[in-house]
């Protein structure tokens, strides 16, 4: 019997966070189930910093459907299988915090923790349900790559802002006959670089999943030029990278072994002056960065949001623990924990662009690539 439930939000802010949350504890309450946000993502299971969340005339959860950000805070660094311990010395140590964790887990009372986040996020509920943990996760993230679903929540409000970026850029581009390239967010993955430059009408998409050739990319853009079109619209993705050359990393950071320590960023001004260069056209970058992800949510992701808390919370009536709600052709539906990290079992392992990860990545059979390929936008290769 489910009686008191936590939640916790992890990762980067994506616009949904809130309404999963309201979802969630809306459909808690109809069944008499207490709702806690873990405040600050995973650092709130260690610190035992829970909050009561209720949809009553003063409480947290009320009124926060269209709010951006996340009411109970998140963590982008917070691996409990292996976290960053200062010592009193003030040296650095990374120790496994997880039997602390459950153990709290345990003494507060939580019959299930329900795991707002993307591929780490989802790693580490693996691996407390491996050690014993009811846990259900909802996959969250802009870049759209968490295995065996068909879309996260966040990702259509980023390709939203994205689109509108685009369209701002062709105005400029027109004017001043110029080459305007947008970078983008997605990390290892292309989706919102691809279907922004779909909906914005690009002329150029770099994408993660196929080194580009920026020979092929000029080529585009002189024909355009010879056709009297003398500006373009180019889409990187920040983690596109040359053919035989490597991603643009802006920043290494150090946060332990368990996590992604790795800041994609920077490619946007390198094809911006190759272009350039290869085309005789002016061109300028823009990088959209984190505006990608604040704000209120799309009408879209908001129904997203609140089907997928609705979802997690029937699974946690179900008693089915251990998984994942998805969508999956189309309708709600949910997968083991163990399936969405594919082959990364290893507990407190790395997650992200491994060997292992089970991140979902664009196929050159998707209907997305081939619409781009027939409208005539240039991949790179």
């Amino acid at each position: 019997m489910i009686k008191r439930v936590g939640i916790l939000a992890n990762g980067g802010d994506v616009s949904g966070f809130n309404a999963v949350i309201r979802a969630i504890v809306k459909t808690a309450e109809n069944h008499d189930i207490e709702c806690y946000g873990i405040v600050d993502g995973y650092n709130g299971l260690l610190k035992k910093d829970f909050e009561r969340l209720t949809t009553d005339i003063h409480g947290e959860a009320l009124g926060i459907l269209p709010t951006g950000g996340s009411i109970i805070g998140s963590s982008t660094n917070s691996n409990l299988f292996n976290y960053k311990v200062v010592n009193e010395d003030g040296s650095v140590e990374y120790k496994d915090m997880s039997d602390q964790a459950i153990q709290n887990i345990k003494e507060f009372g939580f019959d299930c923790i329900f795991t707002l986040g993307g591929d780490g996020t989802q790693k580490s509920a693996r691996d407390f349900s491996t050690k014993g943990v009811n846990i259900i996760g909802v996959p969250k993230t802009i870049d759209n790559d968490v295995a065996c679903t068909e879309i996260t929540f966040g990702f259509n409000t980023a390709v939203s802002v994205a689109m509108e970026a685009i369209d701002r850029l062709h105005t400029t581009g027109a004017t001043h006959h110029r080459i305007m390239v947008l970078e983008v967010m997605g990390r290892y993955a292309g989706w919102i670089a691809l279907e922004a430059a779909i909906a914005g009408g690009a002329d150029v998409a770099l994408i993660p999943e196929i080194p580009y050739d920026i020979e092929s990319a000029a080529r585009k853009i002189k024909n355009r030029i010879n056709r009297g079109k003398k500006f373009a619209i180019v889409v990187v993705a920040e983690g596109a990278k040359p053919k035989g050359g490597e991603m643009t990393i802006e920043n290494t950071r150090d946060n332990g072994s368990g996590v992604d320590n790795t800041k994609l960023g920077g490619i946007g001004p390198i094809v911006a002056k190759q272009l350039q260069d290869l085309t005789g056209l002016e061109a300028r970058n823009t990088t959209l960065g984190y505006v990608q992800r604040g704000g209120t949510p799309t009408a879209y992701d908001r129904i997203l949001s609140t089907e997928y808390g609705v979802k997690a919370m029937q699974l946690a009536l179900e008693g089915k623990f251990g998984t994942l709600a998805v969508v999956k052709n189309g309708k709600m539906d949910s997968v083991s924990l163990e399936e969405v990290v594919g082959n990364n079992k290893e507990i407190g392992a790395v997650s992200g662009n491994t060997a292992e990860s089970n991140i979902r990545k664009i196929k050159m059979d998707d209907d997305i690539v081939i619409t781009a390929r027939n409208i005539g936008i240039n991949l790179g290769d």
